[in-house]
Formats: structure tokens, sequence, C-alpha cells
């Protein structure tokens, strides 16, 4: 078990979110997101409310300007070869007014979230302007 492990929970109830939407978005047909958040005290990894966004602009909307979050988004593509890819990943919402105890307490489980939510990769986004290109980091490498 790793150090993160140790320090870090998720409930069961939250497991089972994290494998019901990551089985329930593979096929969708649009944009779902669902926001995390680290609660200080017990250090419990949990969906920050119940919404599921379908609109990044409604996800930018509900991102707080000084804390970090964790979002895991489910984002259909049409490739260049005309394939339906529907990547999903960790954005890792981290603006650079938030505070050094936050930078830390989500640094470090960064790691045990992507796996826990078995995301493909993590995309760090610093501002909630950079939801609006979303498409083109995800079409990328990186």
């Amino acid at each position: 078990m790793s150090s993160e492990a140790r320090l870090y929970t998720f409930s069961p109830d939250t497991q089972t979110k994290l494998r019901k939407f990551r089985l329930g978005t593979s096929r969708a047909n649009n944009p779902q997101a669902v926001i995390y958040q680290i609660d200080k005290q017990s250090l419990e990894i949990a969906q920050d409310g119940d919404d599921t966004f379908t609109s990044m602009q409604e996800l930018a909307d509900e991102l707080p300007d000084h804390s970090p979050r964790f979002i895991l988004l489910s984002y259909p593509l049409t490739l260049p070869s005309g394939r339906l890819s529907v990547p999903y990943v960790l954005l890792y919402y981290l603006p650079v007014t938030c505070n050094a105890e936050l930078r830390m307490l989500y640094a470090g489980a960064r790691e045990l979230m992507r796996n826990t939510a078995e995301a493909g990769r993590v995309i760090e986004i610093t501002e909630v302007e950079d939801l609006e290109s979303i498409e083109e980091k995800l079409g990328g490498v990186d």
C-alpha cells in the first residue's frame, strides 16, 4: 500500500460513484464531468455535490477561484480518421492563486486519484479558461 493510500481515503460510496461514472460515460455522446475535492480535516476525497456537467461553461462556472479540484472528464471526440473516441481523463485544476497548503494537499493525492478513478491520463489546468481549449489538449499527445 502506497503512502498516499494510507493518508487519503475514499468512502465505499465514492468508489462506487467513480466506477459508475467511468463505465456509464464510455459510450456517451456529450461531454460529462464531475468535480472531486479533498476534505482538509479527514483527507477524504469525495464528489463535490451530485452534479454531472455536460457543458464546459457550466463546469467552468462551478470551479472555485482559489482552490484546487480534481475533475473527471469523459469527452467524445471525432478523430481525423473519422473514428469516435471518448477519452476519460483527470483534469487537475490548480489555480495560480491557491495557497501552498492546498497545493501540497492536492499534489500528494493526484496519482492516487488518477489510479482509483482509472483515468487514462492527467491534464493540468491553471485557470477556467483552459477548459475552452480542452478538445485540443485531448486530441494532442499532451
